[in-house]
């Protein structure tokens, strides 16, 4: 583990780290756990309230929050707004006027050995849970999670990334100012800070961020039997068919990609496109990317740190293809342009590490078969991307892929669906949150059985004789 800074901050105090990291954690996580256990959270208009709070703090320091996704990692102040703060907001609008009906309790029907009787299923919260946020949408996915585990009527800490610092600075000043701070905790740190915090046996751990990092968080969080939720990320292809409306794929398929410069988790890491319409797609995606970065003051694009950018740039050394676009970098911006790559080597590190950063290869397959095998001998992404016009082939692809989800004709917007679960599967993650399926991550789905004093047929008691035994057979 990377130790702790020798400063570090922790509800807006700069402290020395050494000394507070413990007792700081020990202090707030205990608070939380106070706060829960009187009960005030699980009142539905203390919920509605922390929601509606959410709500006027992303609309009243928006301009707060793009400065910091600047100064961080940036990014303009329009893709600020759409990919953390109008994105968060969302969530917590539909969380709010959808709570009533996900608290109400569900009746069930009883086998007949339960006769007479009724059973129905309600929600409750888990407690206080742990969000461990990561760097490349610092606000989205540190208050996403935070909807759904307020919803739910739960506790929590939350534990942003170190390699944003502004961002973290920001969350750490503004959520007790707008939030109930005996609830919700903000705690900084680097990665010493995120193990103490899993020893503290929270009731549930939510993490995003890579799959290596992720495997430690589940590791950690064995040893106190802490459930977890891990939204992690892979190798995200796209599939071009013949029939596909190829200007519209690549604007697509452009457009996220170098949206946080490529920095994000569902941004298509890969395209499979047919032969017969390669060089199309391969010319409209480098106009595209060209078209998008018009305005922009250098053709290179801001990479989060050293460690990232030297990595990136090592992915673009050795890829065995042709580069279409780009292929550029600033070691000094610490910036690389743009990329598209045309048919790397398959077994090339640039097709085996998830990507992220503004590098697109670009290969090309006989047919829809071969895209298929290709996809299906890695490990599952976080989701899968098609354009094409045939209902056979989108039905085809669905069927025959597993990941996280599939996207049609566009790419990442299943993200911004609060109706829909979003999360991986293998590598790519595990459990699901957005909407209601944040609500229920960070819930307890109880039974309840409730059956009368009478009857109370002696039949079911011992001792056991064979007419007994035979009625009973018959019920159970």
């Amino acid at each position: 583990m990377v130790p702790i800074p020798p400063q570090t901050q922790v509800n807006g105090h700069v402290r020395d780290a050494a000394r507070v990291a413990t007792a700081e954690i020990d202090d707030a996580v205990g608070r939380l756990r106070q706060t829960f256990a009187e009960g005030r959270t699980r009142d539905l208009a203390w919920r509605t309230r922390q929601l509606r709070a959410l709500e006027r703090m992303l609309d009243e320091c928006e301009d707060q929050i793009a400065g910091a996704l600047a100064e961080d990692l940036g990014r303009p102040p329009a893709e600020a707004w759409l990919g953390d703060i109008a994105s968060t907001k969302a969530e917590a609008v539909f969380a709010r006027k959808n709570l009533r009906k996900w608290t109400k309790r569900r009746r069930t029907g009883l086998s007949l050995s339960n006769l007479p009787g009724r059973g129905w299923y309600q929600y409750e919260p888990l407690g206080v849970v742990l969000i461990i946020g990561p760097w490349n949408y610092p606000v989205y996915l540190s208050l996403g999670p935070l909807v759904g585990a307020l919803a739910a009527g739960n506790c929590a800490v939350i534990k942003p990334s170190e390699h944003a610092p502004a961002s973290s600075r920001l969350l750490t000043r503004l959520v007790p100012e707008y939030l109930d701070g005996d609830a919700v905790a903000v705690l900084e740190g680097e990665a010493e800070v995120t193990r103490q915090l899993l020893g503290q046996g929270f009731d549930h751990a939510f993490f995003t961020g890579g799959t290596e990092i992720g495997r430690i968080i589940m590791r950690t969080a064995a040893e106190h039997l802490t459930p977890v939720t891990l939204e992690l990320g892979g190798k995200s292809p796209v599939i071009v068919t013949e029939d596909a409306d190829i200007e519209v794929a690549a604007r697509r398929v452009a457009w996220v990609k170098l949206m946080n410069s490529g920095q994000t988790c569902i941004a298509p890491d890969y395209v499979l496109v047919e032969h017969a319409v390669q060089k199309r797609f391969v010319s409209a995606v480098t106009d595209a990317m060209r078209q998008f970065r018009s305005d922009a003051d250098q053709a290179a694009m801001r990479i989060v740190n050293s460690r990232q950018f030297d990595r990136l740039a090592g992915l673009l050394s050795a890829t065995g293809g042709s580069v279409a676009l780009g292929g550029g970098t600033d070691p000094a911006a610490r910036a690389i342009e743009p990329t598209v790559v045309v048919d790397p080597a398959p077994d090339s590190a640039l097709m085996s590490e998830e990507i992220f950063g503004p590098i697109l290869p670009v290969l090309g397959v006989n047919s829809l078969d071969d895209a298929l095998r290709f996809v299906n001998s890695r490990p599952k992404p976080l989701a899968v991307y098609l354009f094409s016009r045939s209902g056979r082939v989108r039905e085809k692809v669905v069927s025959e892929t597993s990941s996280g989800g599939v996207v049609v004709n566009h790419v990442a917007m299943h993200c911004l669906a609060p109706q829909l679960p979003f999360g991986g599967v293998g590598d790519s993650g595990m459990g699901a949150y957005h909407g209601r399926w944040g609500f229920e991550t960070f819930s307890h789905r109880k039974a309840v059985l409730a059956k009368p004093s009478r009857p109370d047929p002696k039949l079911v008691y011992p001792p056991y004789t064979p007419g007994k035994l035979r009625l009973m057979k018959r019920f159970f």
